[in-house]
C-alpha cells in the first residue's frame, strides 16, 4: 500500500507538468491576445468598410428611384411643369441622407 502511494506521489509532477506549463504560457500570452481583440473591435476592416459602403449606396439608390418615380408621376399629371430631374441623386456628395 505504501509503495502504491509513493508511486502515485512520484508520478504526480509528471502528470501535471504539462498543465502547469500550458497555464503559464496562457497567463503570459493573455495580455497580447486581449490587446489584439480590443484592436479588432475598435477598427473596421476593409471588407466591413466595403460592405457598409455598399449598403449605404443601395439605400441611396432606392431613395433616388422612389423620388424619380414620384417625379415621373407628377410629370404625367401635369406635363407643363416637367423639366429636367433635379431631385435627390445617389452618390451625390452634396446630398444629405
Amino acid at each position: 500500500m505504501r509503495t502504491i502511494l509513493i508511486a502515485a506521489v512520484a508520478t504526480l509532477p509528471l502528470l501535471t507538468g504539462g498543465c502547469l506549463a500550458k497555464t503559464a504560457v496562457d497567463v503570459v500570452t493573455l495580455p497580447v491576445k486581449a490587446t489584439g481583440k480590443a484592436v479588432d473591435w475598435t477598427t473596421t476592416s476593409q471588407s466591413e468598410a466595403d460592405r457598409n459602403y455598399g449598403r449605404k449606396m443601395r439605400k441611396q439608390e432606392a431613395r433616388e428611384g422612389r423620388e424619380r418615380k414620384k417625379a415621373a408621376e407628377r410629370c404625367k399629371k401635369d406635363p407643363s411643369q416637367c423639366g429636367q430631374y433635379d431631385g435627390y441623386r445617389a452618390g451625390d456628395p452634396g446630398a444629405r441622407d
